[in-house]
């Protein structure tokens, strides 16, 4: 197995940044799957046991300057390590004013993403920051567990409003409950609600809008439904806070899907990069 890649233009190096900054405040550990045309940070939670599931695919064109991948066979040609996605992100803040940045799967001691950052200097000597970031090699008979989530059968599919307000919005309930109910309909309204002994507070959102998914399938729960009728799902607040706190992707277009009281699926999307990520109801 060989990897290694570089890249040259700041700009690609701090969205790639910010992409990880992201991965790295929503999860300890998760596992990086390497392809000839991209990366996928893949945290492969059991929804239906109550842990969070997440999917984050980039495009490495939009990244690197250079991208070589040698995977384990002809046939199977991608590498999957599990990563701490913190360590990946303090060596990238060493590196954002490199003049390049090499990344590259090495062997020390163990199995490591070597990440070198040229630094300018003064001098005709260039500095070189170099950092080990330990991964461990996930065999190939585990890789069934890490492949791209498919698109739940939802009932309820809309756009979400500014995040900056939403995340305001999540913020000052936190503080009143640990559970929330966020409710939707196919006529663009959005409610969020919590419900205690000592109160109860709902903020309304509307004419958000509902994405046109197309004719494949993955409608067939809304074909036929009551455009009024709302379909809710109660959360634990801290984990879609969490989910909120950490995004610097700056999406283009961010949405949600409601499986009825059972899954809240968030999907953020940006030109070259696309995040989901799944919560599931409280019991």
């Amino acid at each position: 197995m060989k990897f290694r890649a570089k890249i040259i233009d700041v700009g690609c190096l701090n969205h790639f940044t910010r992409v990880v900054n992201t991965v790295s405040r929503l999860t300890k550990a998760c596992v990086l799957r390497l392809t000839c045309d991209h990366l996928y940070f893949v945290l492969s939670g059991r929804v239906a046991s109550g842990g969070v599931s997440m999917w984050c695919e980039l495009s490495q064109g939009n990244f690197f300057d250079e991208f070589q991948l040698e995977g384990v066979s002809a046939d199977a040609n991608e590498i999957l390590l599990e990563v701490a996605p913190e360590n990946l992100s303090r060596a990238l803040k060493t590196a954002q004013n490199a003049k390049s940045v090499k990344i590259k799967l090495t062997k020390k001691s163990s199995a490591c993403l070597t990440l070198a950052a040229e630094l300018p200097s003064l001098s005709s000597v260039s500095r070189v920051v170099t950092h080990d970031i330990p991964v461990d090699v996930i065999p190939r008979r585990l890789w069934h567990d890490f492949r791209e989530p498919q698109m739940p059968d939802f009932d309820v599919s809309i756009y979400l409003p500014p995040l900056k307000t939403l995340k305001s919005v999540v913020d000052r309930m936190k503080n009143l409950s640990n559970s929330l109910v966020l409710e939707a309909n196919l006529n663009g309204e959005m409610n969020l609600k919590i419900d205690t002994d000592l109160v109860s507070v709902t903020t309304h959102f509307k004419d958000l809008g509902n994405p046109p998914w197309g004719d494949d399938g993955s409608q067939s729960s809304s074909a036929h439904r009551d455009p009024e009728l709302m379909t809710e799902v109660c959360v634990d607040i801290r984990k879609l806070q969490q989910f909120l706190t950490g995004q610097q992707v700056h999406p283009s277009r961010a949405m949600c899907n409601i499986v009825d009281r059972r899954i809240l699926h968030l999907i953020f999307l940006h030109e070259d990069v696309s995040l989901q990520y799944f919560i599931p109801a409280l019991a």
